[in-house]
């Protein structure tokens, strides 16, 4: 398997197929970029996750904020704060929901124990839905829209949580997948079109599916140790893009770092829009 390009990432995120663009996208947050296949912007701050608005505009999470980006100019405009009074945290793993908000996770730069949250914007209002979180993972979105997923990495526990038709949650997450027993690390995810769900395992090389009862299906290898965000892409979604990191990596190899594309795998579920 051949790297995306040249580009190697000290901590590769936020991978995201944009529907109405047919572009692949992802960001290197401690780099504070922004990449695509033949394009980079540098956006001045660390960045990790995206939603599209439209062809032109997507909403960027960084690390003091949610703003508006715009591809042409490469220029961001606030539309909130995003935990920015407290200088030790960042934003992490990210993504739109079917209902058309915004869910973002922060984090300590240090991954300080407890420091981070997974937050909602939706209607120009930002709602912290789950406090204390250590490192925010796995927020995905089931294809019935009616439950999120996301993680804590350091439990090594998925939850689950059932939503309303406004998409807030409704009741509390519950464990849905525990991987602390493997000793696996769970990372970003994606949900299929058939409701499966694909988590990129940090330390483990590997996107692994697991069935809607929770049951390992299949992994997919790549050769980069730490897998950190998956996402389904290409003309008819089939293909299972992934970003890797440098960071942690006490010997890196040249393939550390890069984002990658495994060919005809699943298929996907188109990502949502953000409605401003």
């Amino acid at each position: 398997m051949t790297p995306l390009n040249d580009i190697r990432c000290e901590l590769g995120e936020g991978a995201f197929w944009h529907p109405e663009r047919q572009e692949f996208f992802w960001f290197d947050i401690l780099g504070g970029k922004l990449h695509r296949r033949d394009q980079s912007w540098d956006l001045g701050e660390m960045a990790s996750a995206m939603g599209w608005v439209d062809a032109d505009r997507a909403v960027i999470a960084t690390e003091t904020r949610l703003a508006l980006f715009d591809y042409a100019s490469g220029s961001l405009r606030t539309l909130c704060a995003l935990d920015a009074e407290n200088p030790v945290t960042r934003s992490n793993d990210g993504r739109a929901d079917p209902q058309g908000g915004f869910w973002i996770g922060t984090m300590g730069k240090r991954a300080e124990k407890g420091a981070g949250a997974i937050w909602r914007w939706k209607g120009g209002e930002l709602r912290c839905l789950f406090p204390q979180i250590t490192i925010p993972n796995a927020i995905s979105f089931a294809p019935d829209g009616q439950s999120a997923c996301f993680t804590d990495t350091v439990t090594g526990k998925v939850m689950r949580v059932a939503l309303d038709t406004e998409g807030w949650p409704s009741g509390m997450p519950v464990c849905w997948l525990d991987l602390a027993p493997e000793g696996l690390n769970p990372d970003g995810a994606v949900f299929d079109a058939d409701g499966n769900f694909w988590l990129a395992q940090w330390g483990a090389a590997r996107v692994a599916c697991y069935a809607p009862d929770g049951q390992l299906q299949q992994s997919v290898a790549f050769p980069a140790p730490h897998t950190s965000c998956p996402a389904f892409g290409g003309p008819d979604l089939r293909d299972l893009y992934c970003t890797t990191a440098r960071e942690g990596r006490e010997s890196p190899t040249p393939l550390d770092g890069a984002t990658f594309c495994a060919k005809g795998i699943a298929q996907g579920q188109p990502e949502h829009r953000v409605i401003l």
